[in-house]
Order: structure tokens, then sequence, then C-alpha cells
């Protein structure tokens, strides 16, 4: 079980304090299994109190999930994504994602964390295919820019530049060394690689 948010007792808040207790929760006890007096419980408050908030599990999951969505294709409309050629702005979208899931990182866990049970965690899972097709696209664009390799599979690396953001959540916690330049770290990881090129080596 991941570590990404542990399970505190917090004092009774305001929305945002609550949908953020609520994320904690479904992320150590698995969305199902967590119940809204487990919610309640964990954020210090009576059940009824949850209700003014949110009308239920379904809405805190919406909630959280669409807070990561909006992170991602957030990325997409940024000046720095639409800007110069393809491969500059791949670049960019990969950076900017490993800063979203920094700073959103317990809801894009839970984002990650989804499986299609419900008609929320169903949309996220469209949503979620609709970036990495936007992405894929682009690596497509790239290619036949001649900026990336002929040889590459839009759909495959766009995949694989995937798998390696959401790695991230596995083992990033906010404040450990090395986090001021993880963007750039997982960029250059990404599109120049870990072994020096021969010339290099020599």
């Amino acid at each position: 079980m991941s570590s990404a948010v542990r399970r505190t007792r917090r004092p009774s808040g305001g929305r945002d304090q609550l949908l953020e207790t609520a994320v904690g929760e479904f992320i150590a006890r698995g969305y199902d299994a967590t119940s809204m007096e487990d919610l309640s419980r964990a954020a210090g408050i009576t059940k009824s109190s949850f209700y003014h908030h949110f009308t239920g599990k379904e809405a805190l999951l919406r909630a959280a999930l669409e807070r990561a969505v909006d992170g991602l294709f957030g990325v997409l409309s940024l000046p720095v994504a639409q800007t110069g050629g393809p491969a500059q702005r791949l670049r960019a979208i990969v950076a900017e994602q490993v800063r979203v899931l920094m700073r959103e990182l317990p809801y894009v866990t839970l984002l990650l964390r989804v499986r299609g049970n419900t008609e929320t965690e169903r949309w996220a899972l469209e949503r979620r295919r609709a970036f990495d097709a936007a992405v894929t696209r682009l690596v497509r664009e790239a290619v036949e820019a001649g900026e990336v390799r002929a040889d590459v599979d839009p759909a495959l690396a766009a995949r694989l530049l995937s798998g390696l953001v959401n790695s991230i959540v596995e083992w990033y916690r906010p404040g450990r060394p090395g986090s001021s330049t993880l963007p750039d770290d997982v960029v250059n990881a990404a599109f120049t690689g870990i072994v020096p090129a021969p010339a290099e080596r020599a």
C-alpha cells in the first residue's frame, strides 16, 4: 500500500480539507472499501456535516478526479505546449506533467488507481485516454518532422512517456532532495537517456 497520503485524523474544515481527507482515505483503504462513516471519522465530523458539502462518495471521487484531470489537460493549453517544434512541445508537456504530479500528488495518485468500476471512474479513464491520444499525436508530428527517430512507434512512445511520469507517484514525496530539478531531470532521462553517447564516454 502506497504511503503517498497517510491517513491522519483532521479537524473539521471546509470543502477542500474534506476532499483532501477523503482522497487520503480512498488511497489508503481503496474507494470501494471506504464508507461515509470512515470518511466522517477521519475528518472528525458527523456524516450529516459531510453531506452538507458533498452528496456522497461518488461526488467526492468526481471532485478529486476532476482536480487531477483538469491539471493534466491544463498542461496542453500552456503556451510552452503550443509553441515551437513538436519535440520541443513534447519535452515541455512531460516537464509540466511532472509538475502537476508533484503539486497534486494525492489526486493524481488516485486517478492512476481507478479501474472503471463506477461511472465516475469510467469517465476518468476516458479522459486519461484522451490525454494519451494528444501526446501520441504530438509524437507522430515529431516523427514526421524528423525530430524523433523514424523507427519510433508514436503510440508506444506515448505509453512509455506516460509510464515514466506516472511511476513517480510510487516514490516521490514533497520536499525530498532534488525535487526542484525533478521535472527537468525526467525530461533529460526520457529524451537524452542515462547512458552517455560513445563520443562522451571517450
